[in-house]
């Protein structure tokens, strides 16, 4: 059984461009009894309004927004590198159409406020504070607009980190 620890955020030793850029993550809500999750590869960490907050980019046809939408709270959890089928099947495949825990194998837990992942060496309890979708007219560099969207902007999420829990396993 995982044997999760809470630490503060201070006490995070990954490097955040690895951890979120090269590593992925992995973003789950609850809306009652639906949960899902989603791979992310954008986001950051960092403070804001003195918390220190998760920031996230979610574009509205995947089915895990409607799920955070609904939700005051998420998560973030972080896998060690042979999980990389897992994350990319949960990228890649709509909750819609399957059962990404039964599919990758995965372990639902459920914190207080969102599930997790027993599997997790890494995860990120976040409360939503602020959202937003980006829009073309905020995009100073075209070129991102060219490379990345099609109309379909992503909704970004900052989001306070209200509790960290490491996998002492």
């Amino acid at each position: 059984m995982s044997a999760f620890k809470e630490i503060s955020v201070n006490e995070i030793k990954d490097n955040p461009f690895k951890l979120i850029g090269t590593d992925w993550g992995l973003v789950a809500a609850k809306d009652g009894e639906k949960c899902n999750m989603m791979t992310v590869s954008w986001g950051g960490v960092g403070i804001m309004w003195n918390k220190p907050v998760a920031f996230t980019f979610i574009r509205p046809q995947r089915y895990s927004f409607g799920l955070l939408e609904n939700e005051e709270y998420f998560t973030i959890s972080f896998f060690d590198e042979n999980y990389r089928k897992a994350l990319s099947f949960c990228g890649s495949k709509s909750g819609r159409d399957y059962d990404k825990a039964k599919e990758t194998g995965l372990t639902p837990l459920y914190d207080e406020k969102a599930p997790y992942f027993k599997e997790a060496r890494l995860v990120l309890v976040c409360r939503k504070m602020y959202a937003q979708f980006l829009n073309e007219e905020s995009v100073v560099d075209a070129d991102t607009v060219l490379k990345n969207y099609d109309n379909d902007y992503h909704k970004m999420y900052i989001s306070e980190i209200v509790k960290v829990l490491k996998n002492e396993d």
